[in-house]
């Protein structure tokens, strides 16, 4: 039967390969609408809807592809250029504005898809030896506890290298929404960092990272494993899933997560962008976000997040899944 299947050991290179592909899909499927998500949950707090810079999901999706449409064509983006008069050639002016505009949706997107492979490899890499090490037998079926427990870990190692890409994403992004330009790029907003106040100013947030991903990641593989147990019919193996099963696995995975990690994902966005001396810590961050904006605040951009959750988490499992089915027919021993 498929729960008492002998789990096959991999290897970390086929871990790392296959753990790159998914985190290379969740990132571009996702990426857009992670944007959206940062600008709404850092915007100034106005005194009313009117006054706020963005009034939900949607006006900031329109706000950001319009600023972009305004900065490559340097014009109004209602008004096209006198040589596109004729009607018939406004469709061939919104197909050359159009994509220059969705382009803004990935800003910031160089710094995590730098590190997306080895994050990834170190998460899948981190489950797996989680599991391991809880079970000297693999026909040893782990409980839902230690499943919890091993993707725990997995948040852990990857936090070495989540924390400072989210840093440096989320500047990039929020500087893009605020029409000043600050840093040029991932590498110049690096090197800025590093003069302004060392590599502390780098890892800014190393802490709130923890708290954001150890808890939800552990959930994330949790709920990943036991829908990819729930779908498998009697008698068959789970590596036998269908596509469409592993892509509503991993949505679903990706929601429980998003659903337990978006409040100190606000936090850590708030703190991260956030101007030296603004708040003192984790509690600092929390109290005047609440005092100011209600405890609503903390699931602020909680429709652009549950949008992105699904399609990205599953577009990660499946990406991680096809590359290993690949990995081991083309290289089975190593």
């Amino acid at each position: 039967m498929g729960e008492t299947e002998p789990r096959r050991r991999t290897s970390p290179l086929k871990n790392l390969v296959a753990g790159g592909v998914g985190g290379a899909c969740l990132l571009l499927a996702g990426h857009p609408l992670d944007t959206i998500k940062v600008c709404l949950q850092t915007q100034p707090r106005g005194t009313c809807s009117q006054n706020v810079m963005y009034r939900g999901t949607y006006d900031c999706f329109l706000k950001t592809v319009s600023r972009e449409v305004l900065k490559w064509h340097n014009a109004p983006p209602i008004r096209p250029p006198a040589h596109f008069a004729p009607r018939r050639n406004w469709v061939h002016w919104l197909l050359l504005c159009i994509p220059q505009g969705l382009l803004g949706l990935y800003k910031g997107m160089a710094a995590p898809l730098a590190g997306v492979t080895p994050m990834m490899a170190i998460s899948f890499f981190g489950f797996s030896l989680g599991k391991q090490l809880q079970q000297p037998d693999p026909n040893n079926p782990l409980t839902h506890t230690q499943i919890y427990l091993a993707g725990m870990l997995a948040g852990t190692f990857t936090t070495v290298i989540v924390a400072p890409g989210e840093r440096i994403k989320c500047l990039l992004q929020v500087q893009s929404s605020a029409g000043k330009r600050k840093y040029t790029g991932p590498v110049d907003c690096v090197i800025q960092l590093f003069k302004e106040r060392g590599i502390r100013s780098i890892y800014k947030g190393t802490m709130l990272t923890l708290i954001r991903d150890v808890p939800s990641t552990g959930l994330y593989f949790l709920t990943y494993e036991y829908l990819k147990k729930f779908l498998t019919p009697e008698g068959r193996s789970v590596n036998e899933l269908s596509t469409p099963q592993i892509l509503l696995a991993g949505g679903v995975a990706g929601i429980f997560n998003w659903l337990v990690a978006l409040p100190p994902d606000v936090l850590k966005s708030n703190f991260q962008t956030a101007t030296d001396g603004q708040y003192r810590g984790l509690r600092d961050v929390l109290r005047k976000l609440i005092q100011e904006e209600g405890a609503s605040a903390l699931y602020k951009g909680f429709n652009a997040v549950m949008l992105r959750a699904f399609p990205a988490n599953a577009a990660c499992f499946l990406g991680y899944e096809v590359a290993m089915k690949f990995l081991n027919w083309a290289v089975p021993d190593l």
